[in-house]
């Protein structure tokens, strides 16, 4: 391990001790001080080796070290470097202007070679900056993703005296300084067990127990302690206690997200911190708009996890700001966002728009968890985005092969619910068919039947499958360990067979079974069919009476032999007089009216769903006169007189006047 390294580099020097208050180094271009920083390196440490290892500095002369204090300590060692006029300068505006500029100095380095050469450069180092030089090294080392940090960082000499400098004086560190040490030594996956981290740790519980530490510093240790012992460490409940006594007022927006990162982790305990959490939700209200792209997706995530359905202002605040960040959100960013918005429901046309845009021009470059995602939210909000569902046909024909049976199939389902076929249909299909062939006993049967009825809704019928799909192997796949089939599974299967029968009847292949049947569609929680909006109901029967002359001349939600139910059904005999709906006889014409409400359409639009347009299309078939009546017409009728002739002229047009 690199700190065993450490120890045995240092266990020759004669007396280690690095001290002194070094003011910071004036801003300057990174390229111009890496040029200063290969030729005149000045290092405050110096490591005397038992071997030869790879060193990136050259000895030069002794020189002795200044304490913070004043007083003056013994040489670091025999060997030194020597230094130039310039840094002579140097040092001198660094003990002038304070460590403001080293930070910000530090700042403007991007990557922990160019840290470890700057801080290399400096004649002594307080603990704070030493941790300050690691935290900068872990954020430049890491990036966005998790991945482990280079093995030479570790290795290197000047890393390894920061973490001997740190290890040897925890008690001279700010509280800050300490969490923040700890913390960036645990995203850099130094040895937990080692004694530097111990020392941090056993420290940090020292202050914490005094109750010293801010609410910043509360927030850093407790994501690290996470890190580090996990969800489950006794010392979460301690911290998030302490932090309920803290102003948010002091806490920065990073700090606030940090805050429900750390609640998150424990959201089995929600009913106990709700009442924090009340108080933080209302308080973020006023920091969301100083929130970067990735705090944005965390605290949505965190939203999520908590269950914070009831924080609605908060909810449709940070729905605003993502609108705006949509172009900056990374993959996993953007998922979580998605995500959030699936689980509360959140529904925005500018979202949608700036959504739309993202898709378009980034679908190939998109992950396909992301995508599924994406036709996720399209499909639980019944948005028809032929943009985005385009881009996604075009990606799946592209890049079929990245895309998992989970997520083939919250890829295709949208296109069933939504009742849209894209440009690309033949090619689409023609590669989910070939997916489908070369990984059919790679999907979960109810996945598999999930796609398959989906296709069946937009009129792209699984022909090749159905004699799978109707056979008892497939049948008892389905059913799994339960002692019956789920309602919804059955009504697919009875909606696929009823398409073969209807559809495609050169199909001769094996037949469902009659007890894997349903009587109806329209069940609650599972329906294959819309319910008929009670309101628009109401005010067609009014019509009707009028128009017919009675209530007898009609009957209402009618549940047909074939599953389907009609809102509305006339009889009328071979000369067209419409007969009481008790008449059983004489019968030449059924009329199946249709009253179609607002969610038997996609969200804002005249266009049917699927499983409405799939039940119309079979009503066909079955010799029904299907006549629809949808809600945005007869919105545009003023009066009921009005609406009484819209009637006449949808169920008689061939007839002036009405008979009964």
């Amino acid at each position: 391990m690199a700190l065993v390294t450490l120890r045995r580099n240092f266990c020759h020097l004669p007396d280690f001790r690095v001290c002194g208050a070094l003011v910071a180094l004036k801003s300057r271009p990174v390229n111009r001080m890496n040029k200063v920083v290969k030729g005149h390196q000045h290092p405050w440490f110096c490591s005397v080796q038992p071997k030869p290892v790879r060193v990136l500095i050259h000895p030069a002369c002794g020189k002795k070290f200044h304490a913070e204090n004043g007083t003056d300590h013994a040489p670091l060692g025999e060997q030194r470097f020597s230094q130039a006029h310039d840094w002579d300068g140097l040092d001198q505006s660094l003990r002038m202007e304070g460590e403001q500029v080293f930070y910000k100095r530090l700042d403007s380095l991007t990557s922990w070679e160019e840290v470890l050469s700057f801080v290399s450069t400096l004649e002594t180092l307080p603990e704070t900056w030493a941790a300050g030089a690691l935290q900068r090294i872990c954020e430049v080392g890491k990036g966005d993703d998790d991945q482990r940090l280079p093995k030479e960082i570790q290795e290197d000499s000047v890393f390894q005296a920061l973490c001997f400098r740190l290890e040897q004086q925890p008690l001279r560190l700010s509280s800050t300084g300490l969490v923040t040490a700890l913390q960036a030594l645990i995203l850099l996956h130094v040895d937990p067990q080692s004694s530097l981290v111990l020392n941090l740790v056993a420290e940090c519980q020292n202050r914490l127990q005094a109750g010293v530490l801010e609410a910043s510093d509360l927030c850093i240790l407790g994501e690290t302690l996470i890190r580090l012992q996990g969800p489950g460490c006794a010392t979460l409940e301690l911290i998030i206690h302490q932090l309920q006594g803290k102003k948010l007022e002091t806490l920065t927006p990073e700090d606030i997200v940090a805050i429900y990162r750390i609640l998150q982790t424990c959201s089995e305990k929600v009913d106990q911190h709700q009442t924090f959490l009340n108080v933080v939700n209302n308080f973020s209200l006023s920091v969301v708009s100083y929130l970067s792209p990735k705090s944005i997706s965390q605290m949505l995530a965190a939203l999520v996890v908590l269950d914070q359905t009831q924080a609605h202002p908060l909810i449709i605040k940070l729905g605003k700001y993502v609108v705006r960040h949509i172009p900056h959100f990374t993959n996993e960013e953007l998922r979580k966002v998605l995500e959030a918005f699936i689980y509360f429901g959140v529904r925005d046309r500018f979202f949608t728009k700036a959504l739309e845009r993202r898709v378009a021009s980034h679908c190939l470059t998109l992950d396909p968890e992301v995508i599924s995602k994406v036709t996720e939210y399209c499909s639980g909000k019944l948005i028809l985005s032929k943009r985005i569902l385009n881009a996604v046909a075009e990606t799946f024909v592209c890049q079929s092969e990245k895309f998992s049976p989970s997520q083939i199939s919250e890829l295709i389902e949208p296109f069933g619910k939504l009742n849209y076929l894209p440009p690309n249909a033949p090619a689409f299909f023609r590669k989910l068919e070939n997916v489908l062939f070369t990984g059919f006993n790679h999907f979960p049967p109810k996945t598999l039947l999930r796609v398959l009825h989906a296709c069946s809704l937009i009129e792209y019928h699984p022909v090749n499958f159905m004699p799978k799909i109707f056979s008892p192997f497939f049948l008892q796949q389905l059913q799994g360990e339960e002692s019956y089939l789920d309602r919804l599974s059955l009504a697919q299967l009875t909606q696929l067979f009823l398409t073969s029968v209807l559809e495609c009847p050169f199909y001769k292949g094996p037949k469902l079974l009659a007890k894997y049947r349903v009587k109806s569609f329209l069940t609650p929680y599972c329906s294959l069919e819309t319910p008929v909006d009670f309101a628009l109901y109401k005010y067609v029967v009014m019509a009707l009476i009028d128009l017919l002359g009675g209530r007898m001349y009609f009957a209402s939600k009618v549940l047909t032999p074939y599953c389907y139910t009609i809102d509305v059904e006339i009889k009328l005999d071979e000369e067209g007089f419409v007969l009481p709906f008790t008449a059983n006889e004489d019968v030449n014409k059924r009329i199946a009216l249709c009253i179609d409400g607002p969610k038997r359409f996609c969200s804002n639009s005249s266009h049917l769903l699927g499983k409405e347009a799939i039940k119309q299309r079979h009503l066909r078939l079955l010799g029904y006169q299907v006549v629809q009546v949808p809600y945005h017409e007869m919105e545009m009728l003023k009066s009921r007189l009005e609406l009484v002739e819209y009637l006449q002229g949808k169920l008689f047009p061939q007839n002036p006047s009405v008979h009964w």
